[in-house]
């Protein structure tokens, strides 16, 4: 009997230790997914929202700065066990724990910041899309052909799409990765991945071990991202431009709030299988008025086996709507998670300056760790679908302008083409490693973009000219000018001793300097160069045969301070489009609009010199100084390319062109017959450059009050103006 008993009491005691076990399983994988979640106390999943019903507050906090614990994702891989997701998880990721400080080796970089990629091996096959990326590193000014000098390296085999069902999967990544001299297990490496996973989970296996690489991957999900180490970047599709790219559809003229629907979504909808649940229920919020949400299950091989009793009702309504008229008629865009986390809606809604609603828990959104999305965008629960519409339509009138214009800006600036994303990604990962030069959330999320402001000039946004208004400043009251000096000084009664005099008697000038150019005039880019000495912020740029009065220059200087941002000056001249030719071409005559203000006699902010000098590539900096020309119109190109805006003429003396012109024909560029047909070149290369043509054409000329007018001169401030 005792026996029994003892045998009793240890078979329930092995019963119960072996249910511990199990219960220890499931919440060391609990546990894992909150620590995952404790990584982003910065970056609030919801955003503020002006008004509330009580029922929906529980689930939206109010604050933007301080972090409040949000509902755990839905599980994605319904087909698979814990076991086994972390079985996958842990082959991707077994330096899970990487960041910048432990698996990146910053002596790489100390020449600089370098990228080098792979040259392609025997029977590499490369994507049009990979090829899109690799060709924008290859164009930026981060790209070198010296492997030493790298700090970071791409793969040339492509790693875009990982799904083994797919006709662009790779094999044997792997080992051709393995092989590189330089691989050291993924250090310093930045891998592309668009797509990962197959049928029926669409986990996140690539097929081979990352390592201790980085990953610029879409679809991120949160629990497996690494923060400040991975990157998310948007799915795009592979008609996405390579650069330029379309431009976003909010105008003037459609700046009012107010659209005609108030959310929209028209897509697949999958019978079963991950991401179908929140897609099967979209028929729940539809009202077939300001709320369209349509989905077809006609897509596939076999969906007529697998269709359910809604699917020709919703096929029918399907067809009766255009996408693109749905997109540019209402106020937010649904963005549901399909098969993978990210959606092509997303790019789509962004550029018709419809307001995301994303429904994808667990989506590490695209450059999170720089864009503020709350200014952009409505991030939501899968699991309160039915909440949306009322939480869209407390959204207030000036909010949606506001979160409408963001999502024009974001999208011209980080995602309208292939090489934005891709350069966005770099300058994210060299803020990294310059960690003392980084740029902040202001430069990120603000005009003109983090792009275009370089932080090796400054990480205070008050030196640079387009935050003047948001943070209240004004810019410096003198001005330095600097003159383009060809010809050494022979005499007194030079032109150029003349304009100096002009430009010393005004109080507001600080100082005057000259940029001497060799007589081979080998380096006209030199005059943009970001000298030390120029401390003020405006820069009055010179040709040595202007001719100027001081009258003008004051003028001009005014002006130039309620525009720090762009170019103000005397010279115009004005491009356009050659159809008989299909190229751009470049024009002086005197007509009713311009697009270019001639830096020979201009004003503008001194920060133009250094993205001049270190943004502007190689080849084109050496394409101006070959020629001896060209270097005015490169920087409208690149002013206006930041500004969206055109340069500002002032008045200007009627005799002004043909006094340049015969301030000594030797000389002059203006008298060289090859001149004109050169600068026709360079619009065209400069507008390759971009992918697109920046300039703005503008009827406007400013002149001072009281110019002209039928009083006396006397009562004139510029007087000398009228007399010229």
């Amino acid at each position: 009997m005792q026996a029994k008993k003892r045998y009793l009491l240890v078979s329930v005691g092995a019963g119960l230790l072996f249910l511990v076990y199990l219960w220890g399983l499931q919440i060391g994988e609990f546990q894992q997914q909150q620590y995952q979640y404790r990584q982003f106390p910065q970056y609030p999943q919801y955003p503020q929202y002006p008004q509330y019903h009580q029922q929906e507050y529980q689930y939206y906090h109010q604050s933007q700065d301080v972090y409040q614990p949000q509902p755990l994702p839905q599980l994605h891989h319904q087909h698979t066990s814990p076991r086994e997701r972390r079985a996958i998880r842990d082959n991707i990721y077994k330096n899970k724990r990487c960041r910048m400080e432990t698996c990146f080796d910053f002596a790489r970089c100390q020449s600089g910041f370098r990228v080098y990629i792979y040259p392609p091996q025997r029977g590499d096959e490369v994507s049009d899309t990979y090829q899109k990326i690799l060709s924008s590193i290859k164009e930026s000014r981060f790209y070198t052909t010296d492997p030493s000098r790298a700090c970071l390296f791409i793969l040339a085999v492509d790693t875009l799409d990982r799904d083994q069902l797919s006709a662009q999967y790779v094999q044997n990544v792997r080992s051709r990765i393995q092989s590189l001299p330089t691989w050291s297990d993924g250090r310093n490496h930045l891998i592309f991945n668009l797509y990962s996973g197959t049928w029926p989970d669409y986990t996140e296996d690539l097929g081979f071990e990352v390592g201790q690489a980085m990953l610029a991957r879409a679809s991120a999900d949160v629990v497996n991202f690494r923060p400040n180490f991975d990157i998310s970047i948007p799915l795009f599709s592979k008609e996405h431009a390579v650069k330029g790219g379309g431009t976003g559809y909010l105008t003037l003229s459609d700046a009012l709030p107010s659209r005609k629907y108030l959310l929209v979504f028209k897509g697949k909808r999958y019978l079963t299988g991950i991401g179908s649940e929140t897609r099967n229920a979209l028929y729940h919020i539809h009202n077939g008025e300001d709320i369209i949400l349509l989905t077809t299950c006609k897509h596939g091989k076999d969906w007529e086996k697998h269709k359910d009793s809604r699917c020709d009702r919703d096929n029918e309504e399907y067809s009766k709507f255009d996408y693109q008229e749905l997109l540019h008629n209402s106020s937010f865009c649904l963005v549901p998670r399909g098969r993978r986390l990210g959606s092509f809606r997303f790019l789509e809604a962004l550029q018709a300056a419809c307001i995301p609603v994303i429904l994808s828990n667990g989506w590490e959104l695209p450059f999170s760790e720089v864009i503020d999305w709350k200014k952009a965008a409505i991030i939501g629960d899968e699991r309160l679908l039915l909440q949306v519409p009322s939480i869209t339509r407390s959204v207030g009138r000036d909010r949606i302008l506001a979160l409408r214009q963001q999502t024009q800006f974001l999208w011209d600036a980080y995602f309208s083409s292939v090489a934005k994303i891709v350069l966005t990604t770099l300058e994210i990962i060299q803020d990294r490693v310059d960690s003392h030069v980084s740029r902040n959330q202001l430069l990120w999320n603000s005009l003109p973009g983090g792009l275009y402001a370089l932080p090796q000039y400054s990480t205070d946004p008050a030196l640079f000219p387009f935050y003047y208004g948001i943070l209240g400043k004004s810019p410096s009251q003198q001005f330095t000018a600097v003159i383009h000096t060809v010809t050494p000084l022979q005499s007194q009664i030079s032109p150029v001793v003349k304009l100096i005099i002009a430009v010393a008697k005004s109080k507001l000038c600080a100082q005057v300097g000259s940029v001497p150019i060799p007589s081979c005039q080998s380096m006209m880019s030199s005059r943009f160069f970001p000298h030390d000495v120029i401390l003020t912020d405006a820069v009055l740029s010179l040709d040595e045969d202007s001719v100027l009065s001081t009258n003008e220059v004051e003028f001009a200087f005014i002006v130039w301070q309620s525009f720090p941002e762009r170019i103000v000056g005397y010279p115009a001249r004005s491009h356009y489009w050659d159809s008989s030719r299909s190229r751009w071409g470049y024009t002086s005559k005197w007509t009713n609009d311009y697009s270019m203000v001639l830096t020979g006699a201009a004003f503008y902010h001194r920060y133009y010199h250094y993205l001049f000098t270190h943004y502007v590539p190689a080849n084109l900096l050496t394409m101006v100084d070959r020629m001896a020309n060209c270097e005015d119109i490169l920087m409208n190109f690149l002013v206006s390319a930041v500004t969206k805006q055109p340069p500002i003429k002032v008045t200007q003396k009627k005799q002004y062109k043909e006094t340049m012109m015969s301030q000594g024909s030797k000389v002059s560029r203006w008298a060289d017959p090859d001149h004109f047909a050169q600068r026709q070149t360079c619009m065209n290369a400069f507008s390759h450059w971009l992918g697109f043509m920046p300039l703005v054409h503008s009827q406007m000329r400013l002149d001072p009050v009281l110019f002209r007018d039928q009083v006396s001169i006397l009562r004139k401030k510029y007087r000398d103006i009228e007399r010229l």
